[in-house]
């Protein structure tokens, strides 16, 4: 055998080298990229996208967005983002519409078809039942002179001239462009709704991101124990109430209940090497003035963040100005939060 043949046989045997990998994979992705620009710079073409959103906005019912084949699976994206974002929407297959599932369209629905040639068999039989129902219907579409297209009330124009399969055969390039526009239309509808984080926070309850976005400081601290002395207290009641109650830290008050400081364990060990004659000690010998506060009604991972400001373990926790407790860093962890 050959060198040539030889290494030819062992390029096959071991595959593509790391850089032919990456370079396949920057391929693809500059390809996409410059899609999503020429998506971008169609939209000025016609006014149909932001007559699209104009006509969402003022719908009474929902809207549905169907698709066949990886066009559906963008389909159910696309759904998922706009009910998350203050949009109620369903999904439907094209085939399962025309075997029953057509019957979930509402008079006061919109319909939202996802195809990149928009000359699908299944496309062809479902857009002429969709215009019996009299509901107003949007091509997302790479070809705007397609079947769907010349039908669609609106065209949601996503050109795309080759998929990023060297066979330009597998739907990569054309996903990517239907998934970003349909980003782009929930994003507007959001914007015009003017969807806050709150809004959010009340579709998104569960995981990590919900808790961030309605999980107060208040709900944490609640849980706690409040410990607490006063400014006469002898060293070893401040150190009974940090141990016993197990925050690591306790504020101490004045006479009328205001916060005078907070002694952490921290600050009981450093006291050590400072006094000689402990038995005298009191509360307002060793507290650190003027300690990171955060109120009841702030969220939980602002707490996070100010903690990781100033590298400590714990907040005292105020409510109306006043002493109302403790977060720990462990309130947090125990939340997902960290």
């Amino acid at each position: 055998m050959s060198a040539s043949a030889q290494s030819t046989a062992l390029s096959a045997a071991t595959g593509p080298t790391a850089a032919d990998v990456l370079t396949i994979a920057r391929q693809v992705l500059h390809e996409e990229a410059a899609a999503l620009h020429d998506v971008a710079t169609a939209l000025s073409a016609t006014p149909d996208f932001v007559n699209c959103v104009q006509a969402i906005l003022q719908l009474k019912g929902r809207v549905v967005v169907t698709g066949i084949g990886k066009s559906a699976h963008i389909a159910g994206k696309i759904v998922a983002t706009l009910n998350s974002t203050g949009t109620p929407a369903l999904f439907m297959h094209a085939a399962d519409a025309i075997h029953g599932d057509l019957g979930m369209i509402q008079p006061e629905d919109f319909v939202v078809a996802i195809s990149k040639s928009g000359d699908t068999p299944e496309i062809k039989v479902l857009v002429p039942l969709l215009r019996r129902k009299g509901v107003p219907l949007a091509a997302l579409v790479s070809n705007a002179d397609s079947y769907l297209g010349q039908q669609a009330n609106f065209i949601l124009h996503a050109p795309v001239q080759k998929e990023a399969c060297p066979n330009n055969l597998a739907p990569t390039t054309s996903t990517t462009a239907a998934l970003a526009l349909g980003d782009a239309l929930a994003v507007c509808l959001l914007e015009s709704r003017q969807f806050t984080a709150a809004d959010f926070a009340r579709l998104h309850p569960g995981g990590t991101l919900g808790k961030r976005l309605y999980l107060k400081v208040g709900d944490l601290s609640r849980q706690n124990q409040r410990p607490q002395v006063v400014e006469d207290a002898p060293l070893k009641e401040v150190l009974l109430e940090i141990s016993g109650k197990r925050l690591g830290a306790t504020a101490v008050l004045t006479a009328s209940g205001q916060l005078a400081g907070i002694i952490t364990d921290g600050d009981l060990r450093r006291m050590l090497g400072s006094f000689s004659d402990l038995e005298s000690l009191k509360a307002r010998d060793i507290l650190t003035p003027s300690p990171a506060t955060i109120d009841v009604e702030d969220f939980a991972a602002e707490a996070l963040a100010r903690m990781q400001q100033r590298n400590i373990t714990q907040l005292v926790v105020t409510e109306e100005g006043k002493f109302a407790g403790f977060i720990h860093l462990h309130d947090l962890l125990r939340e997902g939060l960290v």
